[in-house]
C-alpha cells in the first residue's frame, strides 16, 4: 500500500501538472486523491470507491497525464469509458484544465451526434480517448480506431454502467484492447454486479476507499416529505422554491420524461425564476446549452431525469430535489451528490408518496442512515388523490410486496377471489329458478 501524502507536491507530479493544479485553486488533495493517485502512479490496478463530488476524476486523470507525458504517435494510449455523454464531456473538460501546460491530445466521443467529425479528429492523432461504450465500438467497428497502443483503461461510474446494461459492450471492448495494460475502476457504490465486473476487469487490485460504500456526503442535509399525490408534490415544489432565497441553484430530479416536461411547464408558468429541462428526448445541443447555462448561473432551476445525474459538475448547487424517488437505489446517492460538492454544503429534499415510502426504507438501508422526515408546511394546499393515481399507487405497492414475497397475491387478486363464489351462487340460483 502506497504511503499517504498530504499535498499535491508529494505526488511527484511534473511541474506542468502542478502549475495547472495551482491555477485551478486546488489546495489540498481530497481523500480519494490521496489514496488513489500514489497507487495509480505506482502502476497498480486500482478499485476506487468514492462518492460524486469528492475529486475522483482528478484521481485518475492526473496519473494518466503523468504517464502519457507528451504527444506521441497517432493512436490513443489511454482509454476512459463513462456511461453518459454528459459525464464523458465533463471528464474531457477536466483533462483540458489539468493538461493546459502539457503537449497532449485528447478527444471525447459519444452518441447523439454524427460520428464524422469525431472520426476526423481521431485521424488527426490522439493520446487520450474519453468515450461512451457504444460510440467507441461504433467507430472501432468502422475500422477508424486503432487500439493496439492502449496501456491504461479507466471505467468511471461503474455502477451506472451496470445499471444501464453496458456489460456486453464492455466485454467486447476488453476483447479487442491489449491484455497488458493498467486498469482503474471507479464507482460510488459496490453492488454485486460491479463486484463481478471488477473480478473480470482488475488484476490484484489495490482498494482506494474513502468512505463506507453508498454513504452520503456529510455536508449534505437530507430531508424527507411524505406527500400523498402528484398535484401536492407540484404544490410543495412551488412552495419551497418560492419561499426562500436559499433555493438559488436547484436540480429537480424526476423519473420520467413526461414528468420532467410537466414540472417544467408548471414552474415556467408560475415562477419568476429561470428554468430549463433536460431528458433523453432533448437534442444534444439543447442539453449542452441548458447545462452550460446552469453552470454559468444563468438558470436557477434545472429539471432533469437521471440522464443528468452523473454529468453535472457544479460546485454551488444549493438544493437537489427528488420529485420522484429513484427505483434504482444507488441513483439516490448520485442524485444528491450533485450538491455538497467541493467542500460546499447543500440540501437534498425527497418527496415520497405511500408507494415510494417502501423504497425509502431500502435507500436508508443502502446509505446506512435514516433520512429525517419533516412535516408538510401548514399553509400547503393538499390536493385530493384522483382515482387513477390511487390505483397506480396500489399497484406499485402490490408489485413491491410481491417482489419481496412471491406468495403475496395482492389486493386486486384478493378482491377477485372473493367475487368468484358469489358469481357461482348466482348462477346456481338462476338455474333453480328456470327449473321451477
Amino acid at each position: 500500500m502506497a504511503k499517504e501524502v498530504s499535498a499535491f507536491q508529494d505526488f511527484k507530479l511534473n511541474k506542468q501538472l502542478l502549475q495547472a493544479v495551482e491555477d485551478l485553486g486546488y489546495e489540498d488533495p481530497s481523500p480519494i486523491q490521496k489514496k488513489a493517485i500514489p497507487l495509480a502512479l505506482a502502476g497498480h490496478d486500482v478499485m476506487g470507491i468514492a462518492q460524486t463530488g469528492t475529486g475522483k476524476t482528478a484521481a485518475f486523470v492526473l496519473p494518466i497525464l503523468m504517464k502519457t507525458k507528451y504527444a506521441q504517435g497517432m493512436h490513443p494510449r489511454a482509454l476512459i469509458l463513462a456511461p453518459t455523454r454528459e459525464l464523458v464531456m465533463q471528464i474531457d473538460k477536466n483533462i483540458s484544465e489539468l493538461s493546459r501546460y502539457c503537449d497532449l491530445r485528447h478527444l471525447s466521443i459519444y452518441g447523439g451526434v454524427g460520428p464524422k467529425t469525431q472520426i476526423e479528429a481521431i485521424q488527426q492523432g490522439i493520446d487520450i480517448l474519453v468515450a461512451t461504450p457504444g460510440r467507441f465500438l461504433d467507430i472501432y467497428q468502422r475500422g477508424e480506431l486503432v487500439v493496439k497502443e492502449i496501456r491504461t483503461m479507466v471505467l468511471d461510474e461503474a455502477d451506472k454502467m451496470m445499471d444501464m446494461g453496458f456489460m456486453p459492450q464492455i466485454r467486447r471492448i476488453l476483447e479487442v484492447i491489449p491484455v497488458k495494460r493498467q486498469n482503474l475502476l471507479f464507482s460510488a457504490t459496490m453492488p454485486p454486479k460491479v463486484l463481478k465486473l471488477s473480478e473480470e476487469f482488475l488484476e490484484f487490485p489495490e482498494i482506494a476507499e474513502v468512505a463506507p460504500q453508498a454513504t452520503t456526503v456529510e455536508l449534505i442535509d437530507q430531508i424527507l416529505y411524505q406527500v400523498p399525490n402528484l398535484k401536492t408534490k407540484i404544490n410543495l415544489l412551488y412552495h419551497l422554491i418560492n419561499s426562500s432565497e436559499t433555493f438559488n441553484r436547484v436540480i429537480v430530479f424526476v423519473k420520467t420524461k413526461q414528468n420532467a416536461d410537466n414540472v417544467y411547464k408548471f414552474l415556467s408558468r408560475k415562477s419568476q425564476k429561470e428554468i430549463r429541462v433536460i431528458h433523453a428526448n432533448k437534442g444534444q445541443n439543447s442539453r449542452i446549452n441548458a447545462m452550460e447555462a446552469f453552470k454559468d448561473g444563468e438558470v436557477d432551476i434545472l429539471v432533469a431525469t437521471d440522464v443528468a445525474a452523473r454529468g453535472i459538475d457544479v460546485s454551488l448547487v444549493s438544493h437537489v430535489i427528488n420529485f420522484d424517488v429513484p427505483l434504482i437505489y444507488e441513483d439516490y446517492v448520485h442524485r444528491i451528490g450533485r450538491t455538497g460538492r467541493a467542500k460546499n454544503t447543500g440540501t437534498a429534499i425527497t418527496f415520497a408518496n405511500e408507494a415510494e415510502m417502501l423504497h425509502i426504507g431500502k435507500i436508508e438501508k443502502l446509505i446506512r442512515q435514516a433520512i429525517p422526515t419533516r412535516q408538510l408546511p401548514e399553509d400547503l394546499e393538499i390536493e385530493k388523490t384522483e382515482f387513477r393515481e390511487r390505483q397506480e399507487i396500489a399497484r406499485e405497492i402490490d408489485a413491491f410486496r410481491r417482489k419481496e414475497n412471491p406468495d403475496f397475491k395482492g389486493a386486486f387478486h384478493e378482491k377477485k377471489a372473493k367475487t368468484k363464489p358469489d358469481k357461482k351462487r348466482n348462477f346456481k340460483s338462476s338455474k333453480r329458478r328456470r327449473r321451477r
